[in-house]
Protein backbone atom coordinates (compact mmCIF):
# COMPACT_ATOMS: atom_id res chain seq x y z
CA UNK A 1 0.00 0.00 0.00
CA UNK A 2 1.31 3.44 -0.92
CA UNK A 3 2.16 5.88 1.89
CA UNK A 4 1.74 9.62 1.29
CA UNK A 5 3.24 12.20 3.65
CA UNK A 6 1.45 15.53 3.76
CA UNK A 7 1.14 18.71 5.81
CA UNK A 8 -1.95 20.60 6.95
CA UNK A 9 -2.40 24.19 8.10
CA UNK A 10 -4.55 24.99 11.12
CA UNK A 11 -5.30 28.66 10.53
CA UNK A 12 -7.26 30.45 13.25
CA UNK A 13 -8.60 34.00 13.09
CA UNK A 14 -11.11 35.68 15.42
CA UNK A 15 -11.70 32.35 17.23
CA UNK A 16 -12.63 30.59 13.96
CA UNK A 17 -10.76 27.98 11.91
CA UNK A 18 -10.21 28.00 8.16
CA UNK A 19 -11.76 24.83 6.74
CA UNK A 20 -11.53 23.81 3.09
CA UNK A 21 -13.88 21.60 1.11
CA UNK A 22 -12.20 19.21 -1.32
CA UNK A 23 -13.21 19.39 -4.99
CA UNK A 24 -15.76 16.98 -6.41
CA UNK A 25 -13.65 14.45 -8.27
CA UNK A 26 -16.15 11.59 -7.96
CA UNK A 27 -13.98 9.69 -5.46
CA UNK A 28 -14.74 8.88 -1.82
CA UNK A 29 -13.02 12.05 -0.50
CA UNK A 30 -15.04 14.32 -2.82
CA UNK A 31 -16.53 17.35 -1.06
CA UNK A 32 -15.13 16.28 2.32
CA UNK A 33 -13.80 19.05 4.57
CA UNK A 34 -10.14 19.29 5.52
CA UNK A 35 -7.48 21.60 6.84
CA UNK A 36 -5.72 22.89 3.71
CA UNK A 37 -2.28 21.63 2.78
CA UNK A 38 -0.70 18.99 0.61
CA UNK A 39 2.17 16.66 -0.20
CA UNK A 40 5.72 17.16 0.96
CA UNK A 41 8.04 17.13 -2.06
CA UNK A 42 11.56 15.66 -2.11
CA UNK A 43 14.16 17.85 -0.37
CA UNK A 44 11.44 20.00 1.22
CA UNK A 45 10.88 20.59 4.93
CA UNK A 46 7.31 20.20 6.19
CA UNK A 47 7.20 23.94 6.90
CA UNK A 48 8.37 24.81 3.37
CA UNK A 49 5.85 22.37 1.90
CA UNK A 50 3.05 23.95 3.90
CA UNK A 51 3.93 27.49 2.79
CA UNK A 52 4.16 26.33 -0.85
CA UNK A 53 0.92 24.33 -0.78
CA UNK A 54 -1.12 27.14 0.80
CA UNK A 55 0.31 29.59 -1.74
CA UNK A 56 -0.63 27.21 -4.59
CA UNK A 57 -4.09 26.27 -3.28
CA UNK A 58 -5.25 29.60 -1.82
CA UNK A 59 -2.78 32.19 -3.16
CA UNK A 60 -2.19 32.99 0.49
CA UNK A 61 1.06 33.60 2.36
CA UNK A 62 1.21 32.10 5.83
CA UNK A 63 3.59 31.97 8.77
CA UNK A 64 4.10 28.47 10.17
CA UNK A 65 4.11 28.94 13.95
CA UNK A 66 4.34 25.55 15.63
CA UNK A 67 3.88 21.82 15.13
CA UNK A 68 0.49 20.65 16.43
CA UNK A 69 -0.10 16.94 15.79
CA UNK A 70 0.67 14.04 13.41
CA UNK A 71 -2.10 11.79 12.13
CA UNK A 72 -1.40 8.33 10.73
CA UNK A 73 -4.53 7.18 8.91
CA UNK A 74 -5.14 4.33 6.48
CA UNK A 75 -7.71 4.92 3.75
CA UNK A 76 -8.92 2.01 1.57
CA UNK A 77 -6.22 2.61 -1.05
CA UNK A 78 -3.35 4.45 0.70
CA UNK A 79 -1.78 5.31 4.05
CA UNK A 80 -1.67 9.01 4.94
CA UNK A 81 0.80 10.55 7.39
CA UNK A 82 -0.31 14.13 7.99
CA UNK A 83 1.67 16.67 10.01
CA UNK A 84 -0.52 19.56 11.19
CA UNK A 85 0.88 22.97 12.11
CA UNK A 86 -0.61 26.06 13.70
CA UNK A 87 -0.29 28.88 11.16
CA UNK A 88 -1.17 32.54 10.75
CA UNK A 89 -2.24 34.38 7.63
CA UNK A 90 0.11 37.13 6.48
CA UNK A 91 -2.68 38.85 4.52
CA UNK A 92 -6.46 38.92 4.65
CA UNK A 93 -7.44 37.71 1.17
CA UNK A 94 -7.23 34.34 -0.51
CA UNK A 95 -8.40 32.77 -3.76
CA UNK A 96 -9.94 29.32 -4.21
CA UNK A 97 -7.67 27.58 -6.71
CA UNK A 98 -8.30 23.90 -5.92
CA UNK A 99 -11.00 23.71 -3.25
CA UNK A 100 -14.73 23.71 -3.81
CA UNK A 101 -15.40 26.02 -0.85
CA UNK A 102 -13.80 27.65 2.20
CA UNK A 103 -15.46 28.41 5.54
CA UNK A 104 -14.44 30.08 8.78
CA UNK A 105 -15.87 27.80 11.46
CA UNK A 106 -16.10 28.26 15.22
CA UNK A 107 -15.04 25.35 17.44
CA UNK A 108 -18.67 24.60 18.31
CA UNK A 109 -19.50 24.22 14.60
CA UNK A 110 -16.53 22.04 13.60
CA UNK A 111 -18.41 18.75 14.02
CA UNK A 112 -21.19 20.01 11.71
CA UNK A 113 -18.88 19.53 8.70
CA UNK A 114 -18.42 16.26 6.81
CA UNK A 115 -14.68 15.85 7.47
CA UNK A 116 -12.17 13.67 5.64
CA UNK A 117 -11.45 10.85 8.13
CA UNK A 118 -7.76 11.74 8.51
CA UNK A 119 -8.65 15.28 9.63
CA UNK A 120 -11.00 14.16 12.42
CA UNK A 121 -8.24 13.52 15.01
CA UNK A 122 -7.13 17.14 14.54
CA UNK A 123 -10.70 18.36 15.01
CA UNK A 124 -11.03 16.26 18.16
CA UNK A 125 -7.77 17.64 19.59
CA UNK A 126 -8.93 21.22 18.90
CA UNK A 127 -12.21 20.51 20.70
CA UNK A 128 -10.41 19.14 23.79
CA UNK A 129 -8.54 22.41 24.37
Amino acid sequence: MKTIEVVAAIIKKDHKFLCAQRPNDGRYLSLKWEFPGGKIEDNETPEDALRREIQEELELNISVKEFYFTVDHTYPDFRLIMHAYLCEMEEETFTLVEHNSIKWVSPSELMNLDWAEADLPIVHKILKK
